[in-house]
């Protein structure tokens, strides 16, 4: 079990946000010879729900470094550097709540109580896309969820994608088998319009929004779950009116046919706005208040279930789309696959 190289704290609203790595060994890489460790990032948020209890949901990555090439990512500006395995992700969460609860990290040591909370759940949006790595991303949900073990529910574990279309269906055989059917999905969309997504999510020339679509009605749904569409608002490129319209229309076919196949008065999908996080050296700032809480109430105008997701770690460059190192940047070493 890899121990804690590095821990970050912030203090936000709700309690401390730690952002903690981890060694990997870089000798299944072509840095092998410059560099003898790798380090993923991990970031624990601090949720307090409606009981006023104090929770904490861990973001894992499931590699060092992404292959999307997303142009507003922190982590895309490093290129992919390799997949980590089954025991490298869960010990992500060995760290979170053994190692951090006990406050056995490097100086300065923080806190003797630790966390103020439990891991209640786990989201794969950290480093890497977890559908290039979809294998070991099940198998380290397979521990993560197994009663013997860590014990998280299925229904407190999402997966998120930049739209790779080939591992959603992939990804659905598996939500079909018994004991997965309330694993969620979290999908990246951050455009509705074809040219600005393609633009700034180069996945989008291989699958198209209409082809994010069709996959995405075809999901299967079980219970109650939502469908989470995330959109990082971004001034200046997906920001405006037209983009709010068009968003509701991607939605429209997806929510539509979820009603009609489950008789159901409330939307599949939810969408989460998340103001943009700049990466370091980033061509855009954060949006300006006035400015999310207009394109929020249009979304809503237009009939989108959708939700303002709170910033948390922008300081620490723990929030959404800044997790990576900026000494590794722009090198694709190994091959992008979908796993079987």
């Amino acid at each position: 079990m890899s121990p804690i190289t590095s821990v970050v704290i912030d203090e936000g609203a709700e309690g401390k946000i730690f952002k903690f790595t981890q060694e990997v060994h870089a000798s299944e890489t072509k840095l092998a010879g410059q560099v003898e460790k790798l380090r993923t990032e991990s970031v624990l948020i601090p949720m307090i729900g409606k009981r006023r209890v104090r929770t904490y949901t861990l973001c894992v990555s499931s590699q060092v470094g992404c292959a999307m090439g997303c142009t507003f990512c922190e982590t895309a500006q490093m290129g992919l550097i390799r997949s980590l395995s089954v025991e490298e992700i869960v010990q992500q969460w060995y760290a979170a709540t053994h190692l951090l609860k006990h406050a056995e990290i490097p100086e300065p040591v923080i806190t003797p109580q630790g966390l103020e909370g439990p891991v209640r759940n786990i989201v794969f949006m950290g480093m890497g896309e977890p559908m290039d790595n979809l294998d070991n991303v099940l198998g380290a949900i397979d521990v993560l969820r197994d009663h013997r073990g860590p014990s998280i529910p299925i229904s407190k574990i999402t997966i998120s994608t930049v739209g790779r279309v080939d591992g959603i269906a992939k990804l659905a055989d598996r939500v079909r088998q018994d004991g997965w059917h309330r694993l969620n999905l979290a999908i990246s969309l951050n455009a509705a319009d074809d040219t600005i997504r393609s633009g700034i999510m180069p996945v989008n020339r291989k699958w198209n929004l209409a082809d994010l679509q069709q996959a995405l009605i075809d999901f299967p749904v079980y219970g109650g779950g939502k469908l989470c569409i995330e959109y990082v608002l971004i001034p200046g490129v997906n920001d405006t009116d037209d983009d709010a319209r068009k968003i509701a229309e991607f939605l429209a076919p997806i929510n539509n046919d979820y009603r009609v196949k489950k008789n159901a008065s409330t939307p599949r999908t939810l969408l989460n706005l998340i103001p943009y996080n700049p990466r370091r050296v980033s061509p855009w700032p954060a949006p300006t208040e006035e400015k999310v809480e207009h394109f929020l109430a249009k979304l809503i105008e237009l009939g989108v279930y959708a939700k303002r997701r709170r910033t948390k770690g922008r300081d620490l460059m723990g929030a959404c789309g800044q997790l990576g190192s900026e000494h590794i940047r722009q090198r694709k070493l190994v091959d992008v696959t979908v796993s079987a």
